[in-house]
């Protein structure tokens, strides 16, 4: 009987009847009807049981089927879509209420969905979690509480309990942005087209000019013998050049607590971590080679540069098990560990916060030293909550110091790409949820400028 439940119907009819016998008690004549009554609801509770609990070839165990359909791990920090499958094989249709058990760490209790399914019929239930953390969540029993025409008790049925999911880097947002690569979309999420202001020295083919063709592409000796052939015309041929391939771009990874600050759920580091991700991904779509270097106080994970088979799988189990650090990130140990084996000259994209000048400046004199061998690009974080400051009215003393303080850090960022500049070190300061589109426009316009 633990599957039981009464119904708010139930109770309102048990109510009126209560209410009938009290009035009853001064009007004796009402006493038969209201008697009438109970028996009738006693007669409907019965029946509405044995409806629910027939017997296994009226529905019995398998009267109502319900499943979970979600993939084998959820994707962080993006929508990840879950269905819920619902069978109804009673003979007459139901009302039921679907609470489905979500892992504590979404803090959710809003997940619950109320449908009709007709006799036979199958119901499809369709909603969202977005996790804001990487780690294993468990799901609890998809509850099921079904109830027949008459409406007087409900039946749970459960479903699926105890199902463990791993939370992964964003995978979904990385396949995204591969399939708008593929199909020469990355505009539609605001990846720019570049202008390519140099080009390789590695030919790919002769084709026909088009226009916005550089005109000093155009080889005329081959347009030459184009003109003297038979059915010649008279288009231009040029030669068209490949960007160069096998380059490396390695990204480093800040796990120092700079990287623990939140921005809607995630931590800098997650959105460090899915940036990675994606930017790896497209980097091997254009035939370079990606790898990977964690570090803090002490040295992380490394993953040579690669783009054979399963480089991106092995890279999203190192990113699954990345946590931030509590102590300050030793940028020595980085240098060293980047100079003991990154030997060929490659693109490191640094991830890191930097929120003073004096902070930026300690470290500095590794920066300069991994430049001087690399294309270093430094990536850091504006403070968005100082946007909330800077646009506000001011209309109190209070809020002239509110504002005055936002900007002096908001400027303090600003010098701290002018002195990265200054010493030929490449800076990006990004808002967290730009973080991926800024870098990879970045990468392709190292690309396209020749810089790797």
């Amino acid at each position: 009987m633990k599957s039981l439940y009464l119904t708010r119907r139930f109770f309102l009819a048990l109510a009126a009847v209560v209410i009938g016998l009290v009035v009853a008690f001064f009007l004796p004549g009402w006493l038969s009807p209201v008697l009438l009554a109970l028996g009738l609801v006693a007669v409907l509770l019965v029946l509405d049981v044995a409806l629910l609990y027939a017997p296994a070839q009226q529905g019995g165990a398998g009267a109502v089927f319900g499943r979970r359909v979600m993939g084998d791990k959820l994707a962080n920090g993006s929508d990840n879509d879950i269905h819920l499958y619902l069978e109804n094989h009673y003979r007459f249709p139901i009302r039921t209420e679907t609470i489905d058990e979500i892992p504590h760490q979404f803090q959710r209790r809003d997940v619950l969905f109320r449908n009709h399914i007709g006799a036979g019929q199958t119901q499809v239930i369709r909603y969202q979690l977005r996790p804001t953390k990487r780690g294993e969540y468990e799901f609890g029993a998809l509850n099921v509480l079904a109830a027949s025409p008459l409406g007087l008790v409900r039946r749970r049925f459960r479903f699926e309990a105890g199902r463990v999911v791993p939370v992964y880097p964003s995978f979904l947002q990385m396949r995204q942005y591969e399939l708008l690569a593929i199909h020469n979309r990355l505009t539609e999420v605001g990846v720019k087209r570049i202008r390519r202001v140099g080009q390789s020295m590695e030919f790919e083919q002769l084709r026909p000019y088009t226009l916005g063709d550089d005109p000093r592409t155009i080889n005329w000796k081959a347009t030459a013998r184009r003109a003297t052939a038979p059915q010649a015309t008279d288009a231009l041929i040029v030669n068209h050049y490949q960007d160069e391939r096998a380059q490396q771009v390695y990204c480093l990874i800040d796990k120092g607590r700079v990287m623990r600050m939140p921005f809607e759920g995630l931590s800098l580091l997650d959105y460090a971590i899915n940036a990675t991700l994606v930017v790896s991904n497209i980097a091997i779509l254009k035939h370079d080679k990606a790898g990977l270097i964690t570090f803090s106080h002490q040295p992380g994970a490394l993953l040579p540069a690669d783009r054979r088979g399963g480089t991106m799988r092995r890279l999203l189990e190192v990113l699954y098990r990345q946590k931030t650090k509590y102590l300050e990130t030793d940028y020595e140990r980085l240098y060293i560990s980047v100079k003991n084996n990154v030997r060929q000259r490659s693109l490191l994209i640094l991830f890191t916060n930097f929120e003073t000048l004096s902070g930026m400046q300690r470290q500095l004199p590794y920066l300069r030293r991994m430049a001087k061998d690399h294309l270093l690009l430094v990536v850091f974080f504006e403070n968005t909550e100082l946007r909330a400051f800077l646009d506000a009215p001011t209309l109190t003393t209070e809020d002239v110091y509110n504002q005055t303080t936002a900007e002096k850090f908001a400027q303090e960022k600003r010098q701290i790409v002018r002195e990265l500049n200054r010493y030929g070190i490449h800076a990006l300061l990004t808002a967290p949820q730009n973080l991926t589109v800024n870098t990879i426009n970045k990468y392709l316009e190292f690309k396209a400028r020749g810089l790797i």
